[in-house]
């Protein structure tokens, strides 16, 4: 198993910079701790700064050499996703997508993955304010249905009766995906309703979109579709 070293830092409303550091495992979630070169000892994110709340992304969730997804997690469940990015191919800053009141117990998880590693990462936040990642690993000339990384369950069982706001997806497959360049969302009839090209954090930082949205019900999907 390959690792690489993913950072991160975030500024809280107390003025203090949280420096994250941490050696993950590619393809498996990790979770991101903080650097011991600013703190005692490396621990979460919830533990470090209990009761304060991030206003400022200073730098993304960042790999050296492949990222899919991040987000901060609370009791088992997506909080709040995080933008994500590779060393050196950095936009600038993000804002937030949720204020929220840091708790002990809060983490955030990371998925790096080697370069050449399919894993198509789909994150996206409702108009209720549920965000949600749904990943596949297209293998071929075929379709990909996008599960939750939670639940295992598919888009419209995961978000039925919610509208998408913004969104954003993750790739390596570039001309090879033939579903808009990215993801379409697909009502039960089979048919786009939405969707979001993905980006390949290696060339660019991904970064969120407010169109392709639609309103999910039941049986609706999340569908990659790759030509090799």
């Amino acid at each position: 198993m390959t690792t690489q070293v993913v950072t991160a830092s975030f500024m809280l409303n107390t003025g203090e910079v949280v420096d994250m550091n941490t050696t993950t495992t590619d393809g498996t979630e990790t979770e991101l701790l903080t650097s011991t070169k600013y703190a005692v000892s490396a621990v979460s994110i919830g533990q470090f700064a209990d009761g304060k709340v991030i206003t400022q992304i200073l730098q993304p969730v960042s790999g050296a050499v492949g990222m899919s997804y991040a987000y901060i997690d609370r009791r088992g469940e997506i909080l709040c996703i995080l933008p994500i990015a590779v060393d050196g191919v950095q936009n600038k800053p993000q804002e937030m997508l949720r204020s929220f009141t840091l708790q002990a117990g809060d983490t955030i998880q990371v998925m790096s993955k080697t370069a050449a590693n399919r894993l198509f990462a789909y994150s996206c936040v409702t108009n209720s304010g549920v965000h949600s990642i749904f990943t596949g690993t297209p293998a071929g000339a075929a379709d990909t249905s996008l599960t939750h990384i939670k639940t295992g369950q598919g888009l419209g069982a995961s978000l039925t009766g919610q509208m998408i706001a913004c969104h954003f997806a993750t790739s390596v497959d570039g001309s090879k995906l033939t579903s808009g360049g990215g993801v379409y969302l697909l009502n039960d009839k089979g048919l786009p309703i939405g969707g979001v090209a993905a980006t390949s954090p290696v060339n660019l930082q991904p970064e969120k979109s407010y169109m392709g949205g639609a309103s999910i019900f039941l049986n609706f999907v999340a569908r990659v579709t790759t030509s090799s």
